[in-house]
């Protein structure tokens, strides 16, 4: 046996085989259910779980195409404040954590602001990617959203947004909170002038976006299952010393209890946004005949139709 034979064929062997179950490893992912999935049928089924239907979070842009009609869309700029107002540093700095999180997503702040139609209505639309600092909402994300609100009062489009959040940026501390304040307030601008606002709760939506804005819309849906909190589970059960009901703060148990509408399939979700907006602008339309200094937006579709 020569030296070719016995050195360098192994270590060409071995990085073809490397290779191979690397690209073998990129094609499948797991879900919850532990069970193993073909990343393409995954995609092919709206990014939910062909064996159990949980639903996978999805990015700003993964979330536009499969909801637009066509999946035609344009991004809307947006203000960017300045990084880091207040020098923050924990086991690492806030500047390189949200330089990871750029890298990574390759958008400068966990929300992106879009506009496109659904059903052949033009809307502003906006999203949170939880994969930037866990769709954490500071200044950025304010100016994002108020931006969007403003999109929406000049066009005169319904605003809709999906939300998927672990609340506010620890890392802008007062900076954040008071982000609840602008993005309620820019809420009631919406409701001041008629504009229809629809929240689509994703799975998570936690702490201060669940205590403002994301309660706050005309119609509140949910995908199924998602997490809809303001404290953790433990933090509660730790306060309150009691056992919390199994299904405690999914979006089955919210809806139950009334802070939500409707649970809507993210595949039906196009279809089913498109007719709730058709009721609820003609209905807009009937009531600027009827009455046109008294005009809003009722919560119950219901009685609409």
């Amino acid at each position: 046996m020569n030296w070719i034979t016995k050195f360098i064929k192994p270590k060409i062997k071995s990085l073809f085989e490397k290779k191979s179950s690397k690209v073998e490893e990129n094609l499948w992912t797991t879900c919850g259910c532990k069970n193993l999935i073909y990343k393409e049928d995954l995609k092919q089924n709206f990014n939910c779980c062909p064996k159990c239907g949980a639903h996978h979070k999805l990015s700003c842009q993964e979330r536009f195409q499969l909801f637009f009609d066509e999946g035609e869309y344009e991004i809307l700029k947006t203000p960017l404040p300045k990084d880091d107002p207040l020098n923050f540093v924990d086991s690492k700095k806030y500047t390189e954590r949200l330089k990871e999180a750029r890298k990574k997503t390759k958008q400068d702040d966990a929300i992106l602001i879009s506009k496109g139609k659904v059903n052949q209505i033009e809307v502003i639309v906006g999203a949170q990617d939880f994969r930037f600092m866990g769709g954490s909402f500071g200044a950025a994300s304010g100016e994002a959203f108020i931006a969007g609100a403003q999109h929406a009062i000049e066009s005169n489009a319904p605003f809709i947004f999906f939300s998927c959040s672990g609340g506010q940026k620890m890392q802008e501390s007062c900076i954040a909170l008071a982000q609840m304040t602008r993005t309620t307030l820019a809420v009631n601008e919406l409701k001041r002038k008629n504009i229809p606002f629809i929240v689509v709760l994703t799975n998570p939506t936690t702490g201060g976006v669940t205590a403002s804005w994301a309660m706050l819309g005309d119609i509140i849906i949910s995908e199924p299952s998602a997490m809809v909190a303001f404290a953790g589970a433990r933090v509660i059960k730790d306060t309150v010393r009691e056992n919390l009901p199994e299904n405690f703060q999914t979006a089955e148990f919210t809806k139950d209890h009334g802070f939500i509408d409707f649970i809507v399939e993210r595949r039906h979700l196009n279809s089913s946004i498109g007719t709730l907006l058709n009721v609820l602008l003609k209905k807009q339309e009937t009531q600027v005949k009827d009455n046109p200094t008294n005009v809003s937006v009722e919560r119950n579709l219901q009685s609409a139709s």
